[in-house]
Parts: structure tokens; C-alpha cells; sequence
């Protein structure tokens, strides 16, 4: 199933140039969230992924926005609270931000300071794994709360971006249903 499912997410998402600034070539879930045969088989592909993390796991910290869609369906299947990660304004109370780099600017993002605590295990989820910015931006609230990364999810990545390299630095669990090449 899961070459199948790589073959037809390939197909299905749709390349949105110059979105959403000139030169980036936006690859758009909207295709998987309007097919529920297809949103159902993602999801499989990603419980595929956890099987190994399943008892280790206790929180799944999730990024605005769209990761947190299935990170929603990640934290409910291992059974476990979702956190979520968002730009400034958006969460109230104390919290604790960071700012990074992304494949077009600069952005910060937040957590709420109660969230984790030291010891818990974070699997950091989000829909797309491009220069890594984001997710290593994630990984730093993380620790900066106590916790450890024992993992990071995504539904696509860009391979010629190189992200991985950069979670590397935090967990050697770094899954992506789909990958895609240059061009692709």
C-alpha cells in the first residue's frame, strides 16, 4: 500500500508556482482534504511510520496551520495530548518563542510555557518538510521546555531542500509519507 499510496499522493497534490512569493513552487494538501478515501489512507500511512514510536511517544507537538490536521489524528491514535505551535498573537498566556528562518523569510513561533515539561517525548509534527526551519524552530521550543524530540513526521518533503540533515541534530526518527525530487 504504501508505494501505491507514494505513487498516487505524487499525482494528486497539486504544484502551485510562484505561491506565495515568486520562485516557490507551493505544493498544496487541499487535494488530500477534499478526499476522504485519500485523507483516510494518509492517515494510515502515517500510523505506518509510528508503529515504532507507539509507548514512546507522550506528546505530539503540532505546527501551524496545517499540521494540525494530522497531527490531530497522530496524537489521538497514540493516545496522547497534541500540542500546538503557533505564529505571534494566536496563543494566549506566557510563552515561550523562537525565531527562525524559512525557504521564503523569516517567521517566529510560539508555545505555551505549561505545555511540557522535562521528560516528556515529543514526536513534532508538520505537513511539509522543506529547509527544516520550522521543524528545527519546533525542536528548540521543545527543549527550551524541558522535553526531548523523539521524532518528527511530515506528510511531503522536499528532498532537494535538505531538511533532514538539520533534524538530525534531535532524533534520527524523521518520517515523510512522500517524498519529492527536483522538479517534481
Amino acid at each position: 500500500m504504501q508505494r501505491a499510496l507514494i505513487e498516487r499522493l505524487k499525482r494528486e497534490i497539486r504544484t502551485v508556482p510562484d505561491f506565495p512569493k515568486p520562485g516557490i513552487a507551493f505544493k498544496d494538501i487541499c487535494s488530500i482534504l477534499e478526499n476522504p478515501i485519500l485523507m483516510q489512507d494518509v492517515c494510515q500511512g502515517l500510523y505506518h511510520d509510528l508503529v515504532p514510536l507507539k509507548g514512546k511517544v507522550t506528546h505530539v507537538v503540532s505546527l501551524e496551520s496545517r499540521g494540525f490536521i494530522f497531527g490531530t489524528v497522530m496524537a489521538l491514535y497514540l493516545k496522547v495530548p497534541m500540542i500546538i505551535v503557533r505564529k505571534p498573537g494566536k496563543l494566549p498566556g506566557e510563552l515561550i518563542s523562537v525565531e527562525y528562518g524559512k525557504e521564503y523569510g523569516k517567521d517566529t513561533i510560539g508555545i505555551q510555557s505549561h505545555s511540557l515539561k522535562k521528560g516528556d517525548q515529543v514526536l513534532i509534527h508538520d505537513d511539509l518538510l522543506a529547509t527544516g526551519g520550522s521543524a528545527v524552530a519546533a525542536a528548540k521550543l521543545v527543549h527550551k521546555c524541558g522535553a526531548e524530540v523523539c521524532g518528527f513526521s511530515f506528510i511531503m518533503e522536499l528532498n532537494e531542500l535538505e531538511g533532514r540533515k538539520k533534524l538530525q541534530l534531535f532524533s534520527d526518527h524523521i518520517n515523510s509519507v512522500v517524498n519529492f525530487e527536483k522538479g517534481e
